[in-house]
């Protein structure tokens, strides 16, 4: 290897340390960098010491990169230098097109070396950082994005960003390509330097007033149930007619959330709410955003028709569009979105579950350098494969001589019909094992708490729900991995990878997990997931809790003190850790009857409710909470006798909406009086004529036990409407 072009020499230990990192690869190694000699990487920075698999990909640019830390700061302090912050993730497609056009370009690197200290970030494993910094961006620019390029100085605080640029002026119609800006802000640095210092100390108050959502205290009242109907009002105001979710492009699937329509048409019986709730899930299913062949979802649609997606899956889509279409399931009996559901969760466990358990984080767009081409298909591969169902699989899934992406088809359902659908299965498993022989997009296989929380949710409330044992088993897999592998002294940490665990967990992963076993408790009635989901928000009150306003901050007491301490205040393609923390609460507040718990979420209510007040689609998810809170959720627990089954109730339960509740059940003896203890609604219930029976109660007042499945369908049934 030689050196890194402009940059002053790294300390003997340190270039001893990363030589070893690299010489221990193994033959078959391909180093993601176009600075070859015979094989083996011409550069390598401080990057190839790390374990993520997106600081990784950057470990042999030719740019002088810094982890996120200490010793990057201190660089800057001695220097005397900016730092120019470039944050990502592994299966970004513009980070992707950034690093080759600029961290792979020699000039391009030779200037970032000799003029900067330049320091990458994981957005998935540093969340903290990239909200600060996002921040600044969108304060500066109005948007945001990945990749994420921000200039700071030696103290962390921002002074300019953006997100991706082009390498050169003219390049892509830029009037500013990136070396020059590098130029003209490493200039503005050296020769304005009370101009940089006012701009960092302003952008540095925007961030703390954003992500401390203001100074103001508690609201007197709860947020109520106007804050569901304005919400609704807006989607509906947005709505796509022809396409279903929200007009315009792209089209990403949380930004119309499914799962808050299903319950509000629960409580009201709004048809409007089903209606759109119902075509968005038919038209995402049939569109090119879902993988027809081999199940799960795409990141967003490029276009308004769900047609074309970036073809990124990312664990947490695919979680959370499970439980969406297997809700929509319980609420329609639509045996088309109880498939999707099913294939959706067929797909984790085929092609993103970790060995020794857990789920991998996702999968990259690009395969060979190309976007989208491990996925579609040309009408000449369709016929080679298909012979005589070529014409029929052509017609029903759009494909076409030219192609709706670059000449090649992507796969969709212009007409949708189930019985078609189950007819052409065969045809698509062919097309299925054919894929496998191309080359795959990268999988990024970290396995992040928070992420593996939400398919523990999916797993256990889909299996649940579609009487799929295997399901549920797999989440009880991944929960016993993720508690084995990634506590230690009792401390949840984020990420594993490489067989190591690292970064303490934030609000999110202790939030999403609760949640997940709280879910796996329901779908196995077994103890420990109770027990571990209560241990997870004690320590959720104890690291994270803002004591004086209510609600939660997104890093622990004992995470590193960045320039702001971010108040999570909005929820975008995954839920915020405040939003799931608060129906966490709740629902250990119908378990245990403890009213900690209530309190708990009714402060967190009450700090969100101006935002739930005036901006109430900004917070969709934690509108489930307020739906929750609004009602009298129904606390079933099934008794049955040693050796027996309450299969009859479970059928029941499996087929009703029922979003608000807390399912506790055990055989009477030990294992009922040792859920007596935790879950309070359990106590004292017991067998009548020593048959399975139900107690339905709503805090903590029960109705009448039932021990004909019927009754307790009757009983769970009726909806309380909005106060």
């Amino acid at each position: 290897m030689t050196g890194l072009p402009g940059a002053t020499a790294i300390p003997p230990d340190l270039a001893e340390r990363i030589g070893a990192a690299v010489a221990a690869r193994g033959p078959g190694w391909v180093p993601r960098t176009r600075h070859l000699d015979g094989g083996r990487p011409r550069y390598a920075n401080r990057l190839v010491l790390e374990t993520s698999p997106y600081l990784q990909q950057h470990a042999h640019n030719p740019v002088n990169w810094y982890p996120w830390g200490d010793e990057a700061f201190a660089e800057a302090r001695r220097t005397g230098r900016p730092v120019f912050l470039s944050v990502g993730y592994s299966t970004c497609h513009w980070c992707h097109v950034m690093e080759e056009e600029s961290f792979e370009d020699l000039e391009i690197a030779r200037f970032l070396n000799g003029h900067y200290v330049a320091v990458k970030v994981d957005r998935e494993e540093r969340p903290d950082v990239d909200a600060v910094y996002m921040t600044a961006v969108q304060a500066l620019t109005g948007g945001g994005g990945w990749p994420m390029s921000v200039w700071l100085d030696a103290e962390r605080r921002p002074f300019f960003g953006g997100t991706y640029f082009p390498p050169r002026d003219g390049a892509r119609g830029a009037s500013r390509g990136f070396l020059s800006l590098l130029a003209e802000i490493e200039e503005v640095w050296r020769q304005e330097p009370e101009r940089v210092g006012d701009a960092a100390e302003s952008l540095t108050r925007a961030i703390r007033a954003a992500l401390g959502s203001g100074d103001a205290g508690p609201a007197e009242a709860l947020p109520g149930a106007g804050a569901l109907a304005a919400a609704v009002s807006a989607y509906s105001g947005g709505f796509d007619e022809r396409n279903g979710g929200l007009r315009g492009a792209p089209k990403f699937p949380s930004s119309l959330p499914v799962r808050l329509l299903l319950r509000y048409h629960r409580r009201t019986r709004d048809p409007r709410a089903l209606q759109m709730a119902v075509l968005t899930l038919e038209r995402m299913a049939a569109g090119g955003i879902h993988d027809q062949v081999g199940g799960g979802f795409h990141r967003y649609s490029t276009d308004s028709a769900w047609l074309v997606p970036h073809f990124e899956k990312m664990l947490y889509d695919n979680a959370l569009l499970s439980l969406a279409y297997a809700e929509a399931f319980q609420v329609t009996g639509r045996a088309d979105f109880a498939r999707v559901a099913r294939s959706t969760l067929d797909y984790l466990l085929r092609e993103m579950a970790a060995p020794g358990g857990g789920f991998h984080s996702a999968t990259d767009a690009d395969s060979e350098g190309v976007e989208g081409k491990f996925f579609v298909w040309t009408e000449e591969e369709i016929r080679a494969l298909l012979g005589h169902d070529a014409d029929r699989f052509a017609a029903f899934h759009g494909v076409t001589r030219e192609g709706n992406f670059d000449g090649a088809s992507i796969l969709h359902v212009p007409r949708p019909d189930e019985a078609e659908w189950q007819a052409l299965a065969p045809a698509r498993e062919r097309l299925y094992a054919a894929r496998q022989g191309r080359i795959p997009p990268l999988r990024d296989e970290k396995i992040l708490a928070g992420w593996n929380g939400l398919a523990i949710s999916a797993l256990a409330f889909g299996g649940r729900v579609l009487g799929e044992r295997r399901h549920v088993e797999s989440a009880a897999r991944a929960a016993d991995f993720l508690l084995a592998a990634l506590r230690r002294d009792g401390r949840l940490f984020r990420v594993w990878n490489r067989g190591r665990a690292s970064v303490p967990g934030y609000l999110e992963d202790h939030a999403f997990l609760a949640q997940g076993l709280l879910d796996l408790y329901e779908a196995t009635f077994d103890l420990r997931w109770l027990g571990e989901a209560l241990a997870l928000a004690d320590a959720t009150e104890a690291l994270f809790a803002d004591r004086e306003r209510g609600g939660w901050y997104q890093t622990a007491t004992d995470h590193e003190r960045l320039i702001a301490r971010e108040k999570p205040t909005h929820d975008g393609a995954e839920p915020s850790g405040a939003s799931v923390a608060t129906l966490v609460a709740l629902r250990l507040s119908a378990f245990t009857a403890d009213d900690r718990w209530r309190a708990v979420a009714e402060g967190a209510l009450r700090a969100h409710a101006p935002t739930l007040s005036e901006r109430p689609t900004a917070l969709s998810e934690m509108l489930l909470a307020l739906d929750f809170q609004t009602d009298a959720a129904r606390e079933v627990v099934l008794v049955w006798p040693e050796g027996e089954s309450p299969a009859a109730f479970l059928d029941v339960l499996r087929a009703c909406f029922l979003p608000n509740r807390a399912l506790a059940g055990a055989p009477q003896g030990p294992a009922l009086e040792a859920l007596g203890m935790v879950a309070r609604v359990a106590a004292e219930k017991q067998c009548l004529g020593g048959r399975p029976t139900a107690y339905v109660c709503e805090r903590g007042s029960c109705r009448l036990p039932a021990i004909d499945p019927e009754k307790l369908r009757s009983q769970i049934e009726p909806v309380r409407p909005y106060p």
